[in-house]
């Protein structure tokens, strides 16, 4: 990726008369890791739901590998593992993870969701549904889904809510290893 990874000017969302973000500018290296801090309601997830392409901004400019954040070619380089999860309760693991890959044009989503359930420590629980998964396996699991097309840039919203100190250790270092991958991290937490 030669284009910065994340490219922001003059950004802005409302929704209707309230401003969700205002101003923003940002310029992230590809293989960079941010932390986005703030209070609730000061506009983190919109921010990442916009990098994701969930949404179009109001105003201003937001790019992605040079490409507009909305567009298939950025989406095809963004993994974005929201606040609360996107698994589908009543498939299994591996079905979610192989639907996931599916729509991401994964050429055998089947191996794809076998090598991220065995690197997520998840191979064992492989057929079981998501629904009955502790919140820490299924924040795993999230984060294999948004990995499953090998993106370049990995979106967190609040990736450590409701973890348990172990769970949140082994997310730490699934984070780091990604970093060192050369993956672009973009991360939000409640300050403080």
């Amino acid at each position: 990726m030669s284009a910065p990874a994340i490219t922001a000017r003059a950004l802005e969302k409302r929704f209707g008369r309230t401003a969700a973000l205002r101003g923003v500018d940002l310029e992230v290296p590809p293989g960079s890791s941010l932390s986005v801090l703030g209070p609730n309601g000061a506009g983190k997830s919109t921010l990442l739901r916009l990098l994701a392409g969930l949404g179009r901004p109001s105003s201003g400019t937001l790019e992605v590998a040079g490409h507009r954040a909305w567009a298939r070619e950025a989406r095809a380089q963004v993994g974005y593992i929201g606040h609360a999860t996107l698994l589908y309760a009543t498939l299994s693991a591996r079905e979610n993870l192989v639907f996931a890959g599916r729509l991401h044009n994964v050429s055998d989503p089947g191996s794809r969701a076998d090598v991220l359930l065995e690197e997520e420590g998840l191979a064992e629980v492989a057929s079981r549904p998501t629904g009955s998964f502790s919140r820490g396996m299924a924040q795993r699991l999230d984060i294999a889904r948004g990995l499953v097309h090998d993106p370049a840039v990995v979106l967190l919203d609040e990736p450590f809510t409701g973890l348990d100190r172990r769970s949140a250790e082994r997310l730490a270092q699934r984070l780091r290893e990604l970093h060192r991958e050369g993956r672009c991290l973009l991360y939000t937490s409640p300050s403080p």
